[in-house]
């Protein structure tokens, strides 16, 4: 018998619910079966939400004139500029050299854990969160130790629950706003109350995922470094969700220091960065664009991103044994399911064996505060949500 190769801890242990979902609905539609797929954030998947015509003509230029080479490592010295400009005008002093562009919000996160994690140390994340924030820590020995939203009051963030779990070994304190799974957004004394804890702790960074801040529905939003004085804030945005471009790859990082407590830890980050060259220069380009030839065309996006989301809303309401707190932004539902009688993962593959209908668990978001429920994207047109709920309802009703 052949002897197979050791795979490492780290990568054998890595979840990410949201395309290991995929696997077995690609099985069915092998088999003939169409799938309503329902579990993945990516805008350019359905109709009528394209990436802007001028973004693509700048990246198209980008590559006809050849601009193909290795860039900056810490990004085009414009796109950095055109970001500290966009960030500015979010109520905090950003400068060009407070920005750092990666190849998107993923690469950027997996820098910092790199540059701020050790053996022993601490994430304190949401529960429940985008996966990626439980997976990588662990890669650098670190934890992630998950602190409540609260399911029956819109996922507002449980103070008591972070000040509770908060000590000298957590690094890093994440907020993500609007949050991914759940759709809430953090008011501004809950982003100053975050900060007061944080401010016991000197060793203690927020990272605030930043990505959705486009799709606010509720007109409160603001950004957390906006709110510091004194705690440091890495802001993390990018291409993907509110320039509808995701599969560009443009992310970035800009760091809100006001007691330059962070010099060392931005030195190992830049460092990382040149280590690992730069990312696409003629996406950058597009991005580029975006942020300095007009956002009029995100108005027409975000009216039809909530249009959407208000439908899955009614028809949510109207079925017996799902419930749902309205999100207040991003685009997606955390919905909760009534009946407990088998997990949330099996309820979700049966789902999609039976009715062909791909959802995501909610345990991939949080084991603790995500069972019970899953999450769906509401982003495909009306007429294949309905179809996707009727599905839903006949799955419930069986």
């Amino acid at each position: 018998m052949v002897e197979k190769v050791d795979v490492s801890s780290r990568a054998a242990a890595i979840e990410y619910a949201i395309r290991d979902v995929v696997v077995p609905a690609v099985e069915l539609e092998k088999k003939g079966h169409d799938i309503i797929r329902l579990n993945i954030g990516d805008p350019l998947a359905y109709e009528g939400l394209p990436t802007p015509e001028h973004m693509i003509s700048a990246y198209k230029r980008a590559l006809d004139s050849q601009d193909n080479g290795y860039g900056p490592s810490y990004g085009l010295p414009e796109l950095r500029q055109a970001i500290s400009v966009s960030e500015s005008g979010k109520g905090w002093p950003c400068s060009e050299d407070d920005v750092y562009v990666t190849h998107g919000v993923t690469e950027a996160l997996q820098i910092i854990f790199a540059a701020f994690l050790e053996e022993g140390t601490k994430v304190l994340a949401p529960g429940p969160h985008y996966p990626p924030y439980m997976a990588y820590p662990q890669m650098y020995g670190a934890s992630t130790i998950e602190y409540r939203l609260d399911p029956n009051d819109g996922w507002r963030l449980d103070l008591d629950d972070i000040r509770s779990k908060m000590d000298s070994s957590v690094r890093l304190l994440v907020l993500i706003n609007p949050n991914n799974p759940t759709g809430n957004v953090a008011t501004a004394s809950e982003i100053d109350a975050l900060l007061e804890i944080a401010s016991d702790y000197p060793q203690c960074t927020i990272i605030a995922d930043e990505i959705y801040d486009g799709l606010d529905f509720t007109g409160t939003l603001c950004s957390a470094a906006s709110r510091s004085n004194s705690v440091p804030v890495i802001a993390l945005n990018g291409v993907s969700k509110v320039y509808f471009a995701p599969g560009w790859r443009i992310g970035y990082m800009a760091w809100h220091d006001p007691e330059d407590r962070l010099s060392l830890v931005r030195d190992g980050v830049e460092r990382l960065l040149r280590s690992r060259l730069c990312a696409s220069t003629p996406a950058q380009h597009g991005f580029l664009a975006g942020l300095t030839e007009g956002h009029g065309w995100l108005d027409a996006h975000r009216e039809r991103v909530k249009q959407r989301l208000d439908y899955c809303i009614r028809r949510i309401e109207a079925i017996d044994g799902l419930e749902c707190e309205v999100p207040g932004g991003a685009f997606y539902l955390f919905v909760r399911i009534e009946d407990e009688v088998i997990s949330d993962k099996q309820w979700v593959l049966d789902l999609l064996h039976q009715h062909h209908v791909l959802v995501v668990h909610g345990s991939g978001f949080s084991p603790e505060f995500g069972s019970g429920h899953f999450r769906m994207v509401c982003l495909p047109h009306e007429e294949v949500l309905a179809d996707a709920f009727d599905r839903i309802e006949s799955f419930l009703g069986a």
